[in-house]
């Protein structure tokens, strides 16, 4: 049997989906999660317990593995991958493989700055990598309705274009990296549709049989002249297929 394929960030909304299509795939996986593994779960797979800021379990997690998909993260700092990094290169030098954003070196927004330094400890970790970025998936829209629909006014970044990515296919093109050979910086996977935040936005509530007034506004500084600008948008690699309508569609079934 072939080594394991270790998914950080295995229990969270893309990884558990790279998890369940490698199990699917027949290949052995392992997964590293901040969290012990729930009783009574049978899926056959591995578990690791890490605590990255410690470094408690991350050998035992690496030892051994073939490919890393990488899908664990902090917001603001690259905690993460400086603690991963070394454990991984003291092993086998596993295939690191990075899932970022697309448009975070031309964006002055602060959690993009902290995804571009993450890429840059990837590649100059001395590991073999692959670096795909995505723009942002259906299940953050998702979120932010649910989030700002708490109040009877939502207010929105007025005419900010959107190009969302189901979680699924980003998941099904990292499951192809990690079995193949390091690859760099990959093309990017965008959505299939640019389409209007705020249009989203409502079309979300109107689903979920919220009535809210929506307020867009305009935002000062350089992050939200970017996004108006549209320097997240990747319209020449639009190689998704699932559309905002039809994720929404789509049964909870764990994905979302």
């Amino acid at each position: 049997m072939s080594n394991p394929i270790l998914v950080t960030g295995g229990t969270g909304a893309l990884g558990r989906q790279v998890v369940s299509q490698l199990v699917a795939a027949g290949r052995p996986v392992r997964i590293a999660s901040r969290r012990e593994r729930p009783a009574g779960d049978t899926v056959p797979y591995e578990w690791a317990t890490v605590d990255y800021k410690t470094g408690a379990g991350l050998a035992a997690a690496v030892s051994g593995v073939s490919a890393i998909v990488h899908c664990a993260g902090s917001y603001f700092d690259t905690s993460v991958e400086d603690a991963l990094v070394p454990v991984a290169i003291a092993a086998d030098r596993p295939h690191l493989i990075y899932i970022s954003i697309v448009g975070i070196d031309r964006i002055p927004f602060g959690y993009y700055k902290a995804k571009l330094a993450a890429e840059q400890v990837v590649i100059g970790s001395g590991l073999p990598w692959t670096i795909l970025r995505t723009t942002q998936f259906h299940d953050l829209v998702f979120r932010a309705g649910d989030a700002l629909s708490r109040s009877p006014i939502v207010p929105l970044p007025a005419g900010v274009p959107v190009q969302p990515i189901d979680s699924a296919e980003v998941a099904d093109r990292l499951v192809e990296l990690a079995a193949g050979p390091p690859a760099g910086a990959v093309p990017d996977m965008g959505g299939p549709q640019v389409r209007d935040a705020t249009e989203l936005v409502r079309i979300y509530l109107r689903s979920k049989g919220k009535r809210r007034l929506l307020l867009p506004i305009r935002l000062p500084g350089k992050a939200f002249r970017a996004f108006k600008n549209g320097y997240h948008l990747s319209e020449d690699h639009a190689v998704g297929r699932i559309t905002f309508e039809q994720a929404l569609s789509t049964p909870v079934g764990g994905k979302r």
